[in-house]
């Protein structure tokens, strides 16, 4: 019974953490724009995509959980190249914000940046649990 309450905790974790990214991401574009904005958008990005993961397999650790949001961001990043996600962008706006449009390597980048963040502070939020009396 332990276990399903710290996986639900974690649930509920990475659900708040998925939302504030999200809040995040929108702040960003309202208060600054450019390339900073672009590039914080790029590692948000994975940053959700990483809380969505943990959301859906709680036990799953930091690094192959950053590896399986880099990995996921990569591969629609790439998919881009298809022009399949441009098209669909042009007909849903959420298509065309969970998909993006067209390839830009230095996104690849940003998207392991927020990987690494995401999985610093899942390692630190872990740590500061184990760290608390029962």
């Amino acid at each position: 019974m332990d276990d399903l309450r710290g996986r639900r905790a974690v649930r509920v974790a990475a659900a708040v953490a998925a939302v504030l990214t999200v809040a995040a991401g929108l702040g960003v574009r309202a208060v600054a724009g450019g390339e900073f904005a672009k590039c914080a958008g790029d590692a948000l990005y994975t940053v959700l995509v990483y809380a969505l993961v943990v959301l859906a397999a709680p036990r799953l650790r930091p690094p192959p959980a950053a590896l399986v949001a880099a990995g996921l961001s990569w591969a629609v990043e790439f998919y881009q190249l298809t022009g399949v996600p441009d098209e669909l962008g042009r007909h849903s706006t959420l298509a065309r914000l969970v998909l993006g449009s067209t390839f830009n390597p230095p996104d690849l980048f940003w998207y392991l940046v927020g990987a690494a963040l995401a999985a610093a502070l899942h390692t630190a939020a872990a740590r500061r649990g184990r760290s608390r009396p029962r």
